[in-house]
């Protein structure tokens, strides 16, 4: 729906510009005085979270839970599984030269090793957890966890 386009600036459609009478009702600038909300639509979508919130709070708990409650089950579960292997050898050993991990990928100054593969992890969990909770809460679902 492109040509229903309500900007200030000249709309387009294709390659020719569109008159305010091709369309008579559709393409009106609205003008917003600062400080007051534009008329919402009856029938519009509104989230009641603040989605900056949400993102914010739900990825620090999952860094958070990843970093501090699974780390260890994460790694001695890595640990477990080894290297993958290729009838029976490990894939540098059998002569793979690019089969090696880059060591300064997976090195950080925390402790107890938590790296920039695990922030980005555990930060990609807790970015689809905050939209699973603003997508469900924005279309009236309500799973009453606690009442």
């Amino acid at each position: 729906m492109a040509s229903t386009l309500s900007t200030p600036s000249a709309s387009f459609q294709g390659l020719r510009p569109l008159k305010p009478t091709d369309f008579p009702g559709r393409l009106q600038a609205v003008a917003v005085r600062p400080g007051r909300s534009a008329a919402r639509k009856p029938g519009s979508i509104r989230s009641e979270l603040n989605p900056s919130l949400v993102i914010s709070l739900s990825t620090g708990l999952s860094l958070f839970l990843g970093r501090f409650v699974f780390f260890n089950f994460q790694r001695e579960n890595v640990a477990k599984q080894g290297l993958p292997k290729q009838n029976g050898v490990p894939h540098f050993e059998a002569g793979d030269t690019r089969a090696k991990e880059y060591a300064g990928l997976l090195q950080s100054n925390d402790p107890v090793g938590f790296n920039i593969v695990d922030v980005l992890a555990w930060g990609s969990i807790g970015h689809v957890v905050a939209y699973y909770i603003l997508a469900t809460s924005s279309n009236g679902y309500d799973p009453k966890f606690f009442g």
